[in-house]
């Protein structure tokens, strides 16, 4: 009987075929291996299109060392290509258009609005939705800084923090405007009236940059920095949702994001949630709420987008214990959890995608016999 293949799809870096995830995927193979899974890495650049073969980066678990060797499509493909703007992502679309029709672990999700309008549409999430807009003109943001006093100005499509910005209503009714520019770089807190807000961001070129305007969520602990939590949501070895963990993320100082590139912190989600809310019993029903809408979300927008294996979910929780779903992230980092001293939910968060492709694989196999794959 022939063994099942993983392809894990993603993108290199640069021009000198540099892999951002290199030893999360030698993880992954070792775990595939005992598992009795093949798992072998690939680019859309590495894909001949003639001959239908791909030139795979192989992890020999032996001599420990990785090699490149020309293998057959894979049986399922998992697909962790973030975005990019080079044109390794024009080749990322061009391999999904000619080979969407393959078996994937997850399909695409939408952007930051479209995934928000959606949620929209089912009443059980909007309590849990800050109020969002698309950023079609300065009018826009002068709204909704009349409404809150906080709000935030995040790109459709970014992630890791960049290019997110923060601006906060002062008693004095100027305006602190803080965040990070495209590379990450901290920008230090800047006071301005709301016209001198206007003019300090047209140089960002919002609109054509595709920009969503985000009600606030006051998130700052006592020592003036923010926190939030990552919560991770995959299928399991059986096809069912399940959370994996949820980590407390606290960010670095003067940075209006807690992202862990940006220089913020993980936590265990139940010390940072007693200690924000005061209340340990009352924490620990939060935190169950919070599972069970994680649970929700992914098997809700799976329904919306088509198969997913996996999302994280980035969740704001107030000091009255309401949890809101700031963002959703379709290809999750799982370092959080190391760094959070939980290596136990870290293997599991490694092993859960592979299980998932075990079942999926089995699943099609049966579908086989009766008739003929429709995938």
């Amino acid at each position: 009987m022939s063994q099942p293949v993983l392809g894990i799809l993603t993108l290199y870096l640069n021009d000198s075929g540099m892999l951002e995830e290199k030893p999360i995927y030698t993880r992954m193979i070792l775990s595939g291996k005992k598992l009795g899974l093949d798992v072998f890495v690939f680019t859309p650049a590495d894909v001949n299109y003639s001959t239908n073969r791909i030139n795979a980066h192989i992890y020999d678990t032996e001599s420990k060392s990785w090699s490149r060797r020309w293998r057959s499509f894979p049986h399922m493909i998992y697909d962790r290509c973030r975005i990019q703007k080079s044109h390794r992502f024009v080749q990322l679309r061009n391999f999904r258009q000619k080979y969407g029709h393959l078996t994937f672990l997850n399909r695409v999700l939408r952007n930051k609005w479209t995934v928000y309008r959606t949620m929209r549409k089912e009443v059980d999430f909007i309590p849990h939705l800050p109020m969002t807009q698309m950023y079609e003109n300065s009018s826009d943001l002068t709204e909704m800084l009349r409404k809150y006093p906080l709000v935030y100005l995040k790109p459709i499509n970014g992630t890791g923090g960049r290019g997110i910005l923060r601006i906060e209503k002062q008693q004095d009714g100027y305006f602190l405007i803080q965040g990070r520019d495209q590379d990450r770089r901290i920008i230090r807190p800047q006071r301005a009236s709301i016209a001198g807000v206007h003019g300090r961001l047209a140089s960002w070129n919002l609109k054509d940059n595709r920009y969503i305007v985000q009600q606030g969520i006051q998130l700052k602990l006592p020592n003036g920095r923010v926190h939030d939590y990552r919560m991770l949501v995959q299928k399991n070895g059986i096809g069912e949702w399940e959370v994996t963990g949820c980590a407390g993320r606290i960010g670095a100082s003067g940075s209006i994001t807690s992202n862990l590139h940006g220089g913020g912190r993980a936590i265990k989600m139940q010390t940072l949630l007693t200690d924000w809310i005061k209340d340990e019993e009352r924490a620990d029903e939060v935190r169950l709420k919070a599972e069970e809408l994680g649970v929700k979300i992914a098997a809700f927008l799976e329904e919306s987008y088509g198969r997913l294996c996996e999302l994280a979910l980035d969740l704001a929780i107030d000091r009255k214990g309401q949890i809101w779903l700031l963002e959703v992230n379709p290809k999750p980092a799982r370092e959080v959890f190391i760094q959070a001293g939980e290596r136990e939910t870290y293997k599991q968060a490694i092993i859960r995608p592979l299980e998932y492709a075990l079942w999926l694989y089995e699943q099609k196999k049966r579908r086989e016999k009766i008739a003929p794959a429709i995938d």
